[in-house]
C-alpha cells in the first residue's frame, strides 16, 4: 500500500475525470491521498472530496509563494479556521519559490513564516515548497521553530545544505517523479542517504510525472513508481519501501 502525500486533483487537468483517477489510484493499492488546496474554490472541492471519500482523500490548505501577495490577517484567520475540521490534516503549502519569484522574496518569506509559526500553534505539520531558496528556508526554519515544529520538504530537490538543517529539525522529505528525470542525480543522492524512517512518497499531480511518462498528465497510480526508484536506490524491497513509507505518512498526518 503506498499514500500520495501531496496531489492536487482540484486542478483544471482533472476536471473531467477526477473520480476515475481516484477509482485508478485504489485499485493500485494507494491507500490514501493528502489533496493540497491553494485558493478558497480549491478547499470547497477538496473538502467535498474528503466527504465523499472518507479516510481516503485527506486535506491540506495554505498560500503557495506564488501567491504570497494574497496573504494577510483575513487568509491567516481563514486558515486557523480551517484547521478545526477534521479532514484538513496540515498546513500548507507554503515556502519560498525563488525560481519563478511571482512574488517580492520579503513577502514570500513572511508569508512562509506566518503559516509555520500558524501550523505550530494549531498543531498541524507544515508542507514546505522550496526552490532556489535554500539559505532563506533554513533561516526561516531555524526562526520559526517554536519547539514542536513537524514539516516535510516536499518535491524534495536534495540540496545538501538543506538535507543537513532539515534532519537535525527532524523534518521529513517527500519524493516525486523527477527521481526518475535523467538529470535528477542530486535528488537521487539524497535518497540513497536519507534514513526511510524520514522519507514519504508523492506525485504533485498534475506535475512531475516519471520519466516514463514525461510530458504527460500525473496522477496518483504513478506514486508506485517512486517508490520502486527508492527501493532500487537503497538496495531493499518495495515491500518495505511502501510499509515504511505508508507508516510514516499516516503517523506525520496522524490519519
Amino acid at each position: 500500500m503506498y499514500i500520495d502525500t501531496h496531489a492536487h486533483l482540484n486542478f483544471p487537468e482533472f476536471k473531467d475525470d477526477y473520480e476515475a483517477v481516484i477509482q485508478r489510484a485504489q485499485e493500485a493499492k494507494v491507500s490514501a491521498i493528502i489533496n493540497i488546496a491553494l485558493d478558497e474554490e480549491a478547499i470547497q472541492f477538496t473538502l467535498n472530496l474528503s466527504h465523499k471519500y472518507p479516510k481516503y482523500i485527506y486535506s491540506a490548505a495554505g498560500i503557495h509563494p506564488h501567491d504570497a501577495l494574497l496573504f494577510d490577517s483575513t487568509i491567516e484567520a481563514r486558515l486557523k479556521t480551517l484547521s478545526l475540521e477534521k479532514q484538513i490534516v496540515a498546513i500548507g503549502e507554503m515556502g519560498l519559490d525563488y525560481f519563478y519569484k511571482l512574488a517580492p522574496e520579503e513577502i514570500q518569506k513572511m508569508a512562509f513564516q506566518k503559516q509555520l509559526s500558524l501550523a505550530q500553534e494549531v498543531g498541524l505539520p507544515a508542507i514546505i515548497h522550496s526552490r532556489d531558496a535554500t539559505k532563506d528556508t533554513i533561516e526561516v526554519l531555524l526562526k520559526e521553530n517554536h519547539g514542536n515544529l513537524k514539516g516535510v520538504l516536499h518535491c524534495f530537490n536534495g540540496d545538501k545544505e538543506l538535507t543537513e538543517v532539515a534532519l537535525k529539525l527532524g523534518l521529513m522529505f517527500s519524493f516525486t517523479g523527477n527521481i526518475t528525470f535523467p538529470k535528477a542525480e542530486v535528488i537521487r543522492k539524497a535518497a540513497k542517504e536519507i534514513p526511510l524512517e524520514n522519507i514519504m512518497l508523492e506525485t504533485d499531480c498534475p506535475f512531475m510525472a516519471p520519466q516514463v511518462f514525461r510530458g504527460k498528465r500525473n496522477e496518483p497510480v504513478n506514486v508506485a513508481i517512486v517508490a520502486d526508484k527508492i527501493a532500487e536506490l537503497k538496495g531493499i524491497s518495495v515491500e518495505e519501501v511502501a510499509r515504511q513509507t505508508t507508516l510514516n505518512a499516516r503517523q506525520f498526518f496522524n490519519i
